[in-house]
Protein backbone atom coordinates (compact mmCIF):
# COMPACT_ATOMS: atom_id res chain seq x y z
CA UNK A 1 0.00 0.00 0.00
CA UNK A 2 1.87 3.36 -1.05
CA UNK A 3 1.56 6.64 0.93
CA UNK A 4 -2.18 7.94 0.37
CA UNK A 5 -2.77 10.95 2.75
CA UNK A 6 -0.35 14.18 3.04
CA UNK A 7 3.28 14.15 4.22
CA UNK A 8 4.57 14.07 7.59
CA UNK A 9 5.41 17.54 8.15
CA UNK A 10 2.04 18.32 6.56
CA UNK A 11 0.11 15.52 8.61
CA UNK A 12 2.31 16.69 11.80
CA UNK A 13 0.43 20.38 11.49
CA UNK A 14 -3.11 19.75 9.90
CA UNK A 15 -5.71 21.04 12.17
CA UNK A 16 -8.93 21.32 9.97
CA UNK A 17 -12.11 23.47 11.25
CA UNK A 18 -13.98 21.86 13.57
CA UNK A 19 -17.84 21.66 13.09
CA UNK A 20 -18.93 21.19 16.64
CA UNK A 21 -22.93 21.42 17.58
CA UNK A 22 -23.70 24.20 20.09
CA UNK A 23 -25.17 21.83 22.24
CA UNK A 24 -22.48 19.81 22.34
CA UNK A 25 -21.78 19.60 26.20
CA UNK A 26 -25.11 19.29 27.26
CA UNK A 27 -26.03 16.54 24.98
CA UNK A 28 -23.30 14.82 26.90
CA UNK A 29 -24.33 15.55 30.12
CA UNK A 30 -27.62 14.91 29.75
CA UNK A 31 -27.02 11.06 28.05
CA UNK A 32 -24.69 10.36 30.83
CA UNK A 33 -26.98 11.39 33.82
CA UNK A 34 -29.55 9.59 31.68
CA UNK A 35 -27.59 6.66 31.93
CA UNK A 36 -26.52 6.90 35.89
CA UNK A 37 -30.26 7.01 36.96
CA UNK A 38 -29.69 3.26 36.48
CA UNK A 39 -27.92 1.16 39.25
CA UNK A 40 -24.57 0.13 37.90
CA UNK A 41 -25.03 -3.25 38.86
CA UNK A 42 -21.44 -4.70 38.25
CA UNK A 43 -20.87 -8.42 38.88
CA UNK A 44 -17.62 -9.97 38.25
CA UNK A 45 -18.09 -14.43 38.17
CA UNK A 46 -14.92 -16.55 38.73
CA UNK A 47 -14.76 -17.91 35.07
CA UNK A 48 -12.62 -21.34 34.62
CA UNK A 49 -10.38 -21.43 31.36
CA UNK A 50 -7.49 -23.42 32.58
CA UNK A 51 -5.35 -20.37 33.66
CA UNK A 52 -2.67 -20.61 36.58
CA UNK A 53 -1.09 -17.38 36.15
CA UNK A 54 -4.38 -15.06 35.81
CA UNK A 55 -7.66 -15.27 37.17
CA UNK A 56 -10.64 -14.22 34.78
CA UNK A 57 -13.33 -12.91 35.55
CA UNK A 58 -17.13 -12.91 33.57
CA UNK A 59 -18.21 -9.32 34.15
CA UNK A 60 -21.84 -7.85 33.57
CA UNK A 61 -22.36 -3.91 34.29
CA UNK A 62 -25.46 -1.78 33.04
CA UNK A 63 -24.68 0.66 30.06
CA UNK A 64 -26.92 3.03 28.31
CA UNK A 65 -30.29 2.49 29.61
CA UNK A 66 -29.37 0.24 32.10
CA UNK A 67 -28.95 -2.60 29.35
CA UNK A 68 -26.82 -5.24 30.41
CA UNK A 69 -22.99 -4.77 29.21
CA UNK A 70 -20.60 -8.13 28.94
CA UNK A 71 -16.91 -8.16 29.56
CA UNK A 72 -13.85 -10.38 31.01
CA UNK A 73 -11.83 -9.32 33.77
CA UNK A 74 -8.25 -10.43 34.01
CA UNK A 75 -5.87 -10.27 37.12
CA UNK A 76 -2.63 -11.58 38.01
CA UNK A 77 -3.30 -14.64 40.32
CA UNK A 78 -0.01 -13.55 42.48
CA UNK A 79 -0.87 -9.91 43.20
CA UNK A 80 -0.34 -7.94 46.29
CA UNK A 81 -2.20 -4.34 47.18
CA UNK A 82 -4.34 -2.38 44.08
CA UNK A 83 -3.79 -2.90 40.52
CA UNK A 84 -3.10 -0.18 37.82
CA UNK A 85 -6.12 -1.34 35.47
CA UNK A 86 -6.67 -1.12 31.76
CA UNK A 87 -9.89 -1.06 30.52
CA UNK A 88 -10.09 -1.93 26.79
CA UNK A 89 -12.51 -1.14 24.02
CA UNK A 90 -12.60 -3.64 20.94
CA UNK A 91 -12.30 -3.13 16.49
CA UNK A 92 -14.41 -2.61 15.04
CA UNK A 93 -17.01 -5.87 14.49
CA UNK A 94 -15.44 -7.64 17.28
CA UNK A 95 -17.15 -8.52 20.26
CA UNK A 96 -15.10 -9.99 23.44
CA UNK A 97 -14.47 -13.27 22.23
CA UNK A 98 -12.29 -15.78 24.70
CA UNK A 99 -10.47 -14.03 27.87
CA UNK A 100 -7.28 -16.55 26.15
CA UNK A 101 -6.98 -13.81 23.56
CA UNK A 102 -5.98 -11.28 26.36
CA UNK A 103 -3.21 -12.05 28.65
CA UNK A 104 -0.68 -9.66 28.12
CA UNK A 105 -1.72 -7.03 30.00
CA UNK A 106 -2.00 -9.32 33.20
CA UNK A 107 1.05 -11.01 32.71
CA UNK A 108 2.58 -7.45 32.57
CA UNK A 109 0.78 -6.98 36.32
CA UNK A 110 -1.79 -5.22 35.75
CA UNK A 111 -6.04 -5.46 36.03
CA UNK A 112 -7.42 -5.78 32.79
CA UNK A 113 -11.10 -5.41 32.05
CA UNK A 114 -12.57 -5.93 28.31
CA UNK A 115 -15.86 -4.54 27.54
CA UNK A 116 -18.17 -6.06 24.55
CA UNK A 117 -19.32 -3.81 22.07
CA UNK A 118 -23.14 -3.77 21.93
CA UNK A 119 -24.91 -5.20 18.87
CA UNK A 120 -20.92 -6.58 17.67
CA UNK A 121 -19.18 -9.42 17.47
CA UNK A 122 -20.04 -11.36 14.81
CA UNK A 123 -17.18 -10.51 12.02
CA UNK A 124 -14.14 -11.75 13.67
CA UNK A 125 -14.53 -12.38 17.60
CA UNK A 126 -17.78 -13.77 19.11
CA UNK A 127 -18.94 -11.24 21.17
CA UNK A 128 -22.25 -11.72 24.00
CA UNK A 129 -24.02 -8.32 24.24
CA UNK A 130 -26.52 -7.33 21.81
CA UNK A 131 -27.98 -3.83 20.74
CA UNK A 132 -31.63 -3.10 21.15
CA UNK A 133 -32.18 -0.69 18.80
CA UNK A 134 -33.96 2.77 19.89
CA UNK A 135 -37.74 3.56 19.19
CA UNK A 136 -37.69 5.59 15.77
CA UNK A 137 -34.20 4.54 14.20
CA UNK A 138 -33.76 4.77 10.73
CA UNK A 139 -33.27 2.26 7.72
CA UNK A 140 -29.54 1.83 7.54
CA UNK A 141 -26.59 0.39 5.23
CA UNK A 142 -25.79 -3.18 6.90
CA UNK A 143 -23.20 -2.11 9.84
CA UNK A 144 -23.01 -0.09 12.26
CA UNK A 145 -22.11 3.22 11.03
CA UNK A 146 -25.21 4.24 10.17
CA UNK A 147 -27.24 2.95 12.45
CA UNK A 148 -29.43 5.85 14.20
CA UNK A 149 -27.43 8.24 12.45
CA UNK A 150 -29.74 10.66 11.39
CA UNK A 151 -30.63 12.01 15.24
CA UNK A 152 -27.99 11.92 17.82
CA UNK A 153 -30.26 10.99 19.96
CA UNK A 154 -30.84 7.42 18.28
CA UNK A 155 -27.14 7.45 16.64
CA UNK A 156 -25.42 3.55 17.64
CA UNK A 157 -22.39 5.27 18.76
CA UNK A 158 -24.27 7.30 21.71
CA UNK A 159 -24.65 4.29 23.37
CA UNK A 160 -21.87 2.53 23.13
CA UNK A 161 -19.64 5.63 24.11
CA UNK A 162 -21.73 5.52 27.13
CA UNK A 163 -21.14 2.24 27.88
CA UNK A 164 -17.01 2.91 27.73
CA UNK A 165 -17.76 5.15 30.43
CA UNK A 166 -19.61 2.81 32.79
CA UNK A 167 -17.24 0.30 31.42
CA UNK A 168 -14.64 2.48 33.72
CA UNK A 169 -17.23 3.25 36.15
CA UNK A 170 -17.22 -0.61 36.59
CA UNK A 171 -13.52 -1.37 36.99
CA UNK A 172 -13.77 0.80 39.93
CA UNK A 173 -16.09 -1.18 41.45
CA UNK A 174 -13.47 -3.94 42.16
CA UNK A 175 -12.16 -3.96 45.27
CA UNK A 176 -8.29 -4.86 43.84
CA UNK A 177 -8.16 -1.98 41.09
CA UNK A 178 -6.78 1.21 42.01
CA UNK A 179 -9.11 4.13 41.21
CA UNK A 180 -6.35 6.56 40.33
CA UNK A 181 -4.41 4.69 37.59
CA UNK A 182 -7.12 3.36 35.24
CA UNK A 183 -6.39 3.67 31.66
CA UNK A 184 -8.10 3.01 28.51
CA UNK A 185 -6.98 1.97 25.33
CA UNK A 186 -7.65 0.03 21.85
CA UNK A 187 -7.34 0.25 18.32
CA UNK A 188 -8.81 1.14 15.51
CA UNK A 189 -12.64 1.46 16.78
CA UNK A 190 -11.48 0.63 20.06
CA UNK A 191 -9.10 4.06 19.55
CA UNK A 192 -12.01 6.16 19.33
CA UNK A 193 -14.28 4.71 21.95
CA UNK A 194 -11.00 5.66 23.64
CA UNK A 195 -10.38 9.45 22.77
CA UNK A 196 -14.36 9.83 23.74
CA UNK A 197 -13.82 8.00 27.22
CA UNK A 198 -11.26 10.32 28.07
CA UNK A 199 -12.79 13.06 27.18
CA UNK A 200 -16.28 11.91 28.93
CA UNK A 201 -15.63 10.11 31.79
CA UNK A 202 -16.07 12.11 34.83
CA UNK A 203 -16.95 10.43 38.01
CA UNK A 204 -14.32 8.03 37.51
CA UNK A 205 -11.89 10.07 35.50
CA UNK A 206 -9.33 8.31 33.70
CA UNK A 207 -5.63 8.85 34.18
CA UNK A 208 -4.28 8.68 30.76
CA UNK A 209 -5.34 7.39 27.43
CA UNK A 210 -3.56 5.38 24.43
CA UNK A 211 -5.51 5.53 21.40
CA UNK A 212 -3.80 3.05 18.86
CA UNK A 213 -5.18 4.15 15.02
CA UNK A 214 -8.17 5.48 15.81
CA UNK A 215 -11.29 5.29 14.17
CA UNK A 216 -14.31 7.37 14.43
CA UNK A 217 -12.27 10.99 13.82
CA UNK A 218 -12.87 13.54 11.25
CA UNK A 219 -15.68 11.46 9.25
CA UNK A 220 -16.03 13.84 6.54
CA UNK A 221 -12.38 13.92 5.53
CA UNK A 222 -12.38 10.19 5.41
CA UNK A 223 -15.20 9.68 3.55
CA UNK A 224 -13.72 12.25 0.78
CA UNK A 225 -10.42 10.41 1.23
CA UNK A 226 -11.19 6.41 0.83
CA UNK A 227 -13.46 3.69 -0.16
CA UNK A 228 -12.95 1.22 2.60
CA UNK A 229 -15.56 0.44 4.96
CA UNK A 230 -16.31 0.79 7.72
CA UNK A 231 -16.27 4.58 6.98
CA UNK A 232 -16.93 3.02 3.42
CA UNK A 233 -20.94 2.82 4.81
CA UNK A 234 -21.14 6.73 5.81
CA UNK A 235 -20.50 7.03 1.88
CA UNK A 236 -22.88 4.50 0.78
CA UNK A 237 -25.72 5.56 2.80
CA UNK A 238 -25.20 9.46 2.04
CA UNK A 239 -24.78 7.90 -2.18
CA UNK A 240 -28.13 6.77 -1.41
CA UNK A 241 -29.85 9.18 0.47
CA UNK A 242 -28.72 12.25 -0.88
CA UNK A 243 -30.81 14.60 1.32
CA UNK A 244 -29.96 13.78 4.07
CA UNK A 245 -25.76 14.52 3.93
CA UNK A 246 -25.62 17.23 6.13
CA UNK A 247 -27.90 15.88 8.49
CA UNK A 248 -25.85 12.83 8.66
CA UNK A 249 -22.49 14.75 9.36
CA UNK A 250 -24.07 16.95 12.15
CA UNK A 251 -25.06 14.06 13.78
CA UNK A 252 -21.51 12.94 13.73
CA UNK A 253 -20.21 15.89 15.02
CA UNK A 254 -21.22 14.62 18.16
CA UNK A 255 -19.58 11.59 18.19
CA UNK A 256 -16.33 13.17 16.29
CA UNK A 257 -13.15 12.10 17.91
CA UNK A 258 -11.89 15.54 16.93
CA UNK A 259 -14.24 17.37 19.02
CA UNK A 260 -13.75 15.31 21.92
CA UNK A 261 -10.31 15.21 21.88
CA UNK A 262 -10.68 18.83 22.73
CA UNK A 263 -12.21 17.56 25.97
CA UNK A 264 -9.72 15.12 26.73
CA UNK A 265 -6.86 16.56 29.48
CA UNK A 266 -5.15 13.01 30.42
CA UNK A 267 -1.80 11.77 29.01
CA UNK A 268 -2.02 10.45 26.00
CA UNK A 269 -0.15 7.88 23.08
CA UNK A 270 -1.37 7.97 20.37
CA UNK A 271 -0.17 5.36 17.16
CA UNK A 272 -0.40 5.78 13.46
CA UNK A 273 0.14 4.12 10.39
CA UNK A 274 1.09 6.08 7.44
CA UNK A 275 -0.37 3.91 5.12
CA UNK A 276 -3.55 3.28 7.09
CA UNK A 277 -6.30 3.19 4.40
CA UNK A 278 -8.72 2.22 6.85
CA UNK A 279 -8.46 4.82 9.03
CA UNK A 280 -6.16 7.38 6.89
CA UNK A 281 -2.98 9.08 9.13
CA UNK A 282 -4.51 12.87 8.51
CA UNK A 283 -7.90 11.72 10.20
CA UNK A 284 -5.87 10.39 13.47
CA UNK A 285 -3.94 13.65 13.15
CA UNK A 286 -6.63 15.88 13.54
CA UNK A 287 -7.94 14.07 16.26
CA UNK A 288 -4.36 14.20 17.79
CA UNK A 289 -3.45 17.84 16.98
CA UNK A 290 -6.75 18.86 18.85
CA UNK A 291 -6.03 16.30 21.78
CA UNK A 292 -5.74 18.63 24.54
CA UNK A 293 -3.63 16.60 27.39
CA UNK A 294 -0.03 15.82 27.15
CA UNK A 295 0.24 13.48 23.90
CA UNK A 296 2.95 11.45 21.94
CA UNK A 297 2.45 9.62 18.97
CA UNK A 298 3.97 6.42 17.52
CA UNK A 299 4.74 7.03 13.96
CA UNK A 300 4.57 3.49 11.96
CA UNK A 301 5.66 4.21 8.78
CA UNK A 302 5.51 1.28 6.53
CA UNK A 303 2.64 0.17 8.14
CA UNK A 304 -1.04 0.15 7.48
CA UNK A 305 -3.87 -0.46 9.85
CA UNK A 306 -2.54 -2.90 11.85
CA UNK A 307 0.01 0.34 12.95
CA UNK A 308 2.94 -1.20 15.29
CA UNK A 309 1.23 -4.14 16.52
CA UNK A 310 3.23 -6.11 19.91
CA UNK A 311 5.93 -3.06 18.86
CA UNK A 312 3.20 -1.16 19.97
CA UNK A 313 2.47 -2.32 23.09
CA UNK A 314 6.33 -2.26 24.12
CA UNK A 315 5.82 1.58 23.34
CA UNK A 316 2.40 1.81 25.90
CA UNK A 317 4.35 -0.07 28.54
CA UNK A 318 7.07 2.64 28.36
CA UNK A 319 4.57 5.04 28.43
CA UNK A 320 2.98 3.69 31.79
CA UNK A 321 6.09 3.39 33.06
CA UNK A 322 6.92 7.45 32.61
CA UNK A 323 3.63 8.20 33.78
CA UNK A 324 4.04 6.05 37.23
CA UNK A 325 7.24 4.85 37.54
Amino acid sequence: MPFIDYDLPTLQQYKPARVEPADFDAFWKRTLAEARQHPLNATFTPADFGMKAVETYDVTFSGYGGQPIKGWLLLPAQRTGKLPCVVEFIGYGGGRGFPTVYLKWACAGYAHLIMDTRGQGSRWQHGDTPDPEPEGANPQHPGFMTRGVLNPNTYYYRRVFTDGVRAVEAAASHPDVDTNRIVVTGGSQGGGITIAVAALSDQVPVAAAMPDVPFLCHYRRATQLIATDPYGEITMFCRTHRDKVEQVFTTLSYFDGVNLGTRAKVPALFSVGLMDDICPPSTVYAAYNYYAGQKQIAIWEYNNHEGGGIYQFGEQQKFLKQLWG
